[in-house]
């Protein structure tokens, strides 16, 4: 009985608390306002839409009048003759791009970081975000204009030293490394601002106590300036984990065509075109919602295993 009186009145004082926060506090609550109700609607509420993969969704019945079908479509999914393909293929780009991607922004950080000059340090952030602001489309058009077979710069160095020249855009065995390191060449630096705003954390002094007691360059990184980005490593580490199913649908389409069909086919590219181009609204959507709960599923259980190694995790 105690202990229930004592409970109750914990959670009263709580809700106390919580209440004079809000009314000491308001004005910060109301401008809090309007992202929670953007969250709502545009995160939230679309949610409804999900029992559209349960369904077979007709559009003039709309999703509540339309026949229940169960897990009739993901079962037809995973009994596709090319579903393996598909997973191996996403899985495939994400783990090279992830591998690729990762360390190169830590790198690019600590090398900018010990640049002394300030004008050499501003040109070389200048240069290394500004491939960034590219869009996707002028992105592999350039990609296609420098590697063509016939007038790319590329086919031009590998003719003039008496190679052959490579038709890289329509070969399955270079569709991933294009993919790849055009991706790693344009998110680099901008990928590697918060390890430098994680780097501005560290006391000048502790480089300085090092030096005094020997320690060069790589033991000074690896003692001083890899411990203090640590943990902003593994919280972006766990949300590259959590999105590792999802590979950006609109960069691997541009690339795509028949000649590497089979290593650039991924759930995202098939989900649109059963979805959108053959209007199977409810089997994409189930290929959308299993993709979804995979990448849930990794998220928690890398954000589990960091958090129990390194101590550091998103909850």
């Amino acid at each position: 009985m105690k202990k229930k009186e004592s409970g109750a009145r914990t959670d009263s004082l709580t809700l106390s608390k919580i209440r004079k926060s809000m009314k000491d506090n308001w004005v910060l609550y109301l401008f809090l306002l309007p992202t929670l109700i953007y969250v709502g609607i545009f995160s939230y509420a679309p949610m409804y839409g999900i029992q559209v993969a349960f369904k077979d969704f007709v559009p003039s019945k709309g999703i509540w009048g339309s026949p229940w079908a169960g897990g009739k479509y993901f079962e037809q999914f995973f009994q596709s003759p090319r579903f393996w393909d598909y997973v191996k293929n996403t899985l495939g780009l994400s783990l090279y791009s992830l591998a690729a991607g990762f360390p190169i922004p830590v790198a690019l950080a600590l090398i900018l970081n010990d640049i002394r000059s300030t004008k050499m340090k501003k040109f070389a952030q200048t240069v290394s975000y500004m491939p960034h602001f590219i869009s996707i489309v002028v992105l592999v058009g350039m990609m296609s204009s420098f590697f063509s077979p016939q007038s790319g710069f590329v086919n031009t160095l590998i003719k003039a030293l008496g190679g052959d020249s490579v038709y890289f855009m329509g070969s399955a065995k270079w569709f991933r490394h294009m993919y790849v390191w055009s991706g790693v060449w344009q998110n680099a630096g901008w990928g590697s601002i918060i390890y430098l705003a994680a780097l501005t954390g560290v006391s000048p002094e502790l480089h300085e106590s090092a030096m005094i007691d020997g320690a060069n360059k790589l033991q000074r990184i690896r003692h001083i300036d890899l411990p203090a980005i640590m943990p902003t490593m593994a919280i972006l580490l766990i949300l590259n984990c959590g999105s590792i199913m999802s590979v950006g649908f609109d960069k691997v389409y541009l690339m795509q065509n028949d000649l590497n069909l089979g290593v650039s086919e991924v759930i995202s590219t098939y989900t649109y075109k059963v979805g959108l181009l053959q209007k199977n609204y409810s089997y994409s959507s189930a290929i959308g919602l299993f993709n979804n709960g995979i990448n849930f599923v990794i998220l928690v259980a890398v954000n589990k295993i960091s958090g129990k190694l390194s101590g550091t995790s998103l909850w």
